[in-house]
């Protein structure tokens, strides 16, 4: 089998249209195709405030699959490390034989993640949006907004994050980055100036409220990935004039819907983001709907991302056959 070290994985695979593309067609797979896909394995870690999530699918047709393992530790900033870690391992669908190992430490699940928020604005945002939201100053809160500049064109960016430090470095970086002005501001004031919403926290709490919501905004939500975590007021699905999530079946235990009060009708209202890629359904119909999207991260994606980076890395004779 062939090793990646990260350091090959950041110089080839980066954040941008291939990636994006990449994700949106893994979406349309598991809408088109027959997708295996296991739920979600989690095992958590409280003594260190930590979680390990186990993801994979096989899409029919395809030569490999991936089995991803991340984790998320959220004392680490305490010890100078990131939050998030992890691997990717790809096998030959054929044989199940392991043909790579990714060690990435969590980058490829921040593209593709970042990717998955850029998707979900192609299509549910408004096409004038010119403003986004960020709730969090983490690692994801910087892919997301990277990622939304390559489906919309962003003049201004709205940070909200609890400590001085982080946002002053958030501010800093993006400005730097990306050339668009940066703003420090408070939850609400995030949510009202902005266009495009989107939550990176852990939080086990709502850190939006619904009457905060105006007129055609998107809100995306990717940090709920846990029975516990919640980063939406129930209300805010209730809001929604279209209320989209990448998988229903995992929505059930796993995102926002889960916290639902009718958890039924919010699934019964809900569509899969497949469903919109593939173009079955039209995301946004006017301007003034409010559009809210649940993500809680598919391993169709994480096959998609992995494949995508094994493709290309051999390509540029990068890795060693262990």
């Amino acid at each position: 089998m062939i090793l990646f070290t990260e350091e090959e994985i950041r110089k080839h695979i980066r954040l941008n249209a291939d990636t994006i593309q990449v994700v949106e067609e893994a979406f349309i797979n598991l809408a088109t195709k027959r997708v295996e896909m296991p739920p979600i394995m989690r095992i958590d870690i409280p003594l260190y405030n930590g979680e390990v999530d186990v993801k994979s699918a096989y899409v029919e047709g395809l030569d490999y699959f991936a089995i991803k393992v991340s984790s998320g530790f959220f004392n680490n900033h305490k010890l100078g490390l990131p939050s998030g870690n992890g691997l990717m391992m790809l096998f030959n669908s054929k044989t199940g034989q392991p043909e790579a190992m990714l060690l990435d430490n969590g980058y490829l699940t921040d593209i593709r993640t970042a990717a998955a928020g850029a998707v979900a604005a192609k299509h549910l945002a408004r096409e004038d949006a010119r403003t986004a939201g960020v709730i969090g100053t983490g690692s994801q809160a910087r892919y997301q907004i990277e990622a939304l500049t390559h489906v919309r064109d962003l003049e201004r960016v709205f940070v909200y994050g609890r400590k001085e430090e982080n946002i002053l470095k958030y501010i800093n970086d993006i400005e730097a980055r990306l050339g668009v002005k940066v703003e420090a501001v408070s939850r609400e004031e995030a949510v009202r100036r902005s266009d495009i919403v989107v939550t990176t926290t852990p939080a086990t709490c709502p850190v939006i409220r619904a009457d905060w919501l105006t007129s055609g905004i998107h809100v995306t939500a990717m940090g709920s990935d846990a029975e516990t975590k919640q980063e939406l007021e129930a209300e805010v699905l209730e809001r929604a004039d279209v209320l989209v999530c990448d998988v229903k079946e995992q929505s059930r235990r796993l995102g926002e819907i889960h916290h639902a009060r009718s958890q039924a009708e919010m699934l019964a209202r809900a569509v899969e983001l497949g469903e919109l890629t593939a173009g079955r359904i039209k995301g946004r119909k006017n301007a003034e709907q409010i559009t809210v999207c649940d993500l809680t991260g598919t391993g169709v994606q994480d096959t998609a991302i992995a494949l995508y980076a094994y493709t290309l890395l051999k390509e540029k004779k990068a890795g060693a056959a262990v």
